[in-house]
């Protein structure tokens, strides 16, 4: 498939979705929505792919949405193999059902905030800034404020989005945002720590959270106890306990 602005790739099991408009400081487009929003679905179903890794060209992660084409759409460019549908960016990045890292070595502005926050690691440079301007224009962050609170405390989410501070990679890390600094950091060794487990069964940790801010209190212990017992069925929990009592490295068929 061939993007306009947005390269991927998939290498040993890892499939890499890189923002690709520099020069338009990673803004988005509604036609880059629909293509993150493809690019997601392509490595949701294919059966090799254990991690999706995020990261940007340019001196800046992700400026947010670009006005000019969300206000006329004559300013964006379309693909022609993508139908384009109405779909926001923390639609598009929530549709991801297995782990992902975001490697972030420029700033985060605005709706930039959607893409990482969606991940299960975020890396960032040293250097790198947060900010949420939203205010400063006469808007609210409201999709980045309802992400930013399964990082943080509510009042500190708040606090962000209302005093539209810029804070430093160090700071986020102090929040709780950022997960540790790519200068101090082997991702390497994560990602092969990831890719050896069974992906059948992280897949099903994947679906399990999402489905449990749908129930309430006491629907989630029985729907937790069944869970097990589906995932229990599969073909990589029975090649998961063989392998572990024929003490040899298991095979994972993810099914």
């Amino acid at each position: 498939m061939k993007y306009n602005f947005i390269k991927t790739s998939i290498d040993h099991h890892v499939f890499k979705l890189t923002l690709a408009r520099p020069e338009k400081r990673n803004a988005f487009t509604p036609t880059m929505v629909n293509e993150i929003s493809h690019a997601i679905n392509e490595a949701n179903v294919n059966k090799t792919v254990r991690l999706v890794l995020i990261n940007a060209e340019g001196p800046v992660f992700c400026a947010g949405m670009d006005m000019k084409t969300f206000e006329n759409p004559e300013f964006d460019t379309l693909n022609p193999e993508i139908q384009n549908q109405n779909i926001s960016l923390a639609t598009a990045i929530s549709q991801l059902n297995k782990p992902s890292i975001a490697i972030v070595e420029g700033n985060v502005i605005a709706g930039g905030f959607l893409i990482v926050l969606e991940c299960t690691y975020i890396f960032a440079n040293k250097e790198a800034k947060f900010s949420l301007p939203e205010v400063k224009r006469g808007i609210f962050p409201f999709q980045v404020l309802a992400s930013l609170i399964k990082y943080i405390p509510q009042n500190k989410a708040l606090d962000l989005c209302i005093t539209a501070k810029v804070i430093s990679a160090i700071e986020a890390k102090d929040l709780g945002i950022v997960y540790d600094f790519l200068e101090e950091s082997n991702i390497n060794e994560l990602i092969n720590s990831i890719i050896v487990n069974a992906p059948k069964a992280i897949y099903s940790g994947f679906e399990a959270i999402k489905k449990l801010s749908e129930l309430s209190e006491t629907q989630k212990i029985p729907f937790l106890l069944q869970s097990l017992e589906n995932l229990k069925q599969t073909k990589d929990a029975k090649e998961g306990m063989s392998a572990f009592f024929e003490k040899r490295v298991p095979k994972w068929l993810n099914e």
